[in-house]
């Protein structure tokens, strides 16, 4: 049936929620995703497009927001999966290291699983905190 979660997105899901409550995002990135993986954020600027594609791409999105902000907790809830699909919810307290501004925020993050593998990861912000930002195409 297709809406039945298959037994590779159920092993990547639960995987990936369980290295993200560790805080070991880095790690779900270099074992859980494709060399092709295409992530997908609601907003780009000129140094951080709001589409990348592939690994190393990814990993360069991941030391920038490392780089950037300084991450207190994050809370994570999930996964919500179905057929080759799977959402997580994430809140993050953080402080941007440049401003000093912390906030609170929430996600929800879309991921395909093809052949045991993350091959798309898309993320769904409040428009209301999501600031000036050049929306994604």
């Amino acid at each position: 049936m297709e809406g039945i979660a298959t037994p590779d997105t159920m092993k990547v899901a639960n995987e990936l929620v369980a290295l993200c409550r560790e805080g070991k995002n880095v790690e779900a990135l270099e074992t859980l995703y494709s060399e092709n993986i295409v992530s997908i954020e609601p907003c780009g600027c000129e140094q951080m497009p709001a589409r990348m594609e592939g690994l190393e791409a990814v990993r360069g999105k991941t030391d920038w927001w490392y780089a950037n902000n300084e991450v207190h907790s994050c809370e994570v809830d999930g996964p919500y999966v179905h057929g080759n699909q799977f959402i997580v919810l994430f809140a993050i307290d953080v402080t941007e290291k440049n401003s000093g501004n912390r906030m609170q925020m929430s996600e929800a993050g879309r991921y395909v699983v093809e052949d045991g593998k993350v091959v798309q990861e898309e993320f769904y912000f409040n428009p209301a905190s999501m600031g000036n930002c050049e929306q994604s195409p």
